[in-house]
C-alpha cells in the first residue's frame, strides 16, 4: 500500500482496512475482493506470472497457495549491515521469495532519516518502488526527487546512488544480492 486503506480478501470475510507499507499476495485463480477506502488510494501491484486474468467467481480455482494480509504494524525489520557505526540503520523486512537463492524476492528497506548512500544491486533484475517517504536519487550527475509511488530500476549489476531527509521506504523486487553503504 502506497497512500489509503485497501481491503483484499475472501468475499465472506470481514473487512481489515490495510494502510500505507501494508502488504498482501493473493493466489491466482481464488475467488477474492478488493476494495479502497480513503480519499486517496494507490496501490502497487505486481503480477508474478501472467497473463492476468479475470474470470467469474464460477471459475475460481485452488492453486495451493494462500493469501496473505499482513497490516504495516505486523511487518517484523532486521537491521541490515552497513558499514557506518551509527545507530540509525537502514531496516529490511523479508516479504516473498528466497533470498538466500537465485530467483526472483521481494523485500522492504527503510532508510532512516539523513540517510545518503547506495544501494548495489548484484543481481541483473532490479526494482525499485518508492512506498513511503521521498528519495533523492543520483542519475549521471543530475537529481531526481521520487516522491511515494515512484520508481527506479536496472537490468544489470548496478549502483543507486540514494539519500532521504526523512524515513523513506522502498520495495525491491531483485534476483540477486545486494548491499546498502552509508557514505
Amino acid at each position: 500500500m502506497i497512500s489509503g486503506l485497501i481491503h483484499n480478501d475472501d468475499p465472506a470475510a470481514a473487512k481489515m482496512w490495510m494502510p500505507t507499507c501494508s502488504y498482501w499476495t493473493q493466489p491466482a485463480g481464488e475467488s477474492h475482493i478488493t476494495a479502497a477506502k480513503g480519499t486517496e488510494n494507490i496501490a502497487f501491484i505486481e503480477i508474478q506470472n501472467g497473463p492476468y486474468l479475470v474470470r467469474p467467481t464460477d471459475q475460481a480455482f485452488d492453486n495451493g497457495e494462500r493469501p496473505l494480509n499482513v497490516d504495516k504494524s505486523n511487518i517484523v525489520w532486521l537491521d541490515l549491515p552497513t558499514q557506518t557505526t551509527s545507530s540509525n540503520q537502514p531496516k529490511l523486512a523479508y516479504l516473498w521469495g528466497d533470498p538466500q537463492g537465485k530467483e526472483v524476492y521481494g523485500t522492504l528497506i527503510k532508510l532512516p532519516a539523513g540517510f545518503s548512500g547506495i544501494i548495489h544491486s548484484q543481481g541483473s533484475d532490479f526494482r525499485a518502488v518508492v512506498i513511503q517517504g521521498q528519495l533523492q536519487y543520483q542519475l549521471s550527475k543530475e537529481a531526481k526527487t521520487l516522491d511515494a509511488g515512484s520508481y527506479f530500476s536496472s537490468k544489470e549489476e548496478s549502483v543507486h546512488e540514494v539519500s532521504s531527509k526523512k524515513e523513506t521506504i522502498l520495495y525491491m523486487r531483485i534476483n540477486g544480492e545486494f548491499k546498502v553503504i552509508n557514505n
